[in-house]
């Protein structure tokens, strides 16, 4: 056993594969003012700022840095459904993407909201909605994965929904912030150890 050096330019964390292979029994929806919204072929700019909006905190980047054309390939494709959860005045506070291009399978490909909401109890409602959504006909498997990055609380909340560890991997990845993807003071919880990019 041993520690593995990573760069200073890089971000290393563990990731833990989760699924489900049955259909949970129904329960009521937990109450919450917010709504889901399905988007259907959304604006690649559009997208983003969500996706950045929720997603800054944990460092979620991936969707950032794809070309218009890559991405508008995923988020147009009618087997990746793709949802803004919004507050009681319109505005977009969270994001739920599903992802049915493999078959028999729904991955939840992204499911967060904003910061200013977390513990609130509207991560159990936009979950029973995601579960409504993920096991249409046809699916045996609905599957998710989390990170060390991620919220604390993540992996607690997916398992105490119903989904298991199935699979445990390392990735390493060149901090986004360096780039300029995210802001340099995003995910302060997470140390940025190389030299910020110059302005």
């Amino acid at each position: 056993m041993g520690l593995i050096p990573v760069a200073d330019d890089q971000i290393a964390t563990v990731v833990t594969a989760l699924e489900m292979l049955a259909k949970p029994l129904p329960r009521p929806l937990p109450d919450s003012p917010l709504r889901l919204v399905r988007w259907n072929a959304p604006d690649p700019a559009k997208y983003r700022a969500l996706f950045r909006r929720v997603g800054e905190p944990w460092l979620w980047f991936s969707r950032l840095v794809m070309d218009d054309a890559r991405l508008t390939a995923i988020i147009h494709d009618p087997e990746v459904w793709v949802h803004a959860v919004v507050d009681r005045g319109g505005i977009e506070v969270g994001m739920l993407e599903l992802d049915f291009r493999a078959e028999a399978t729904c991955e939840l490909g992204f499911v967060g909201l904003v910061p200013e909401l977390a513990g609130k109890g509207h991560g159990g409602w936009l979950m029973a909605h995601a579960l409504m959504l993920a096991w249409r006909p046809g699916v045996s498997r609905v599957w998710v994965h989390t990170c060390t990055l991620d919220s604390p609380g993540a992996l607690g909340f997916y398992r105490k929904h119903g989904f298991v560890p199935y699979k445990r991997t390392v990735e390493t990845f060149a901090d986004p912030r360096l780039a300029g993807v995210l802001a340099a003071d995003a995910a302060p919880q997470i140390p940025c150890l190389g030299a910020p990019p110059s302005r």
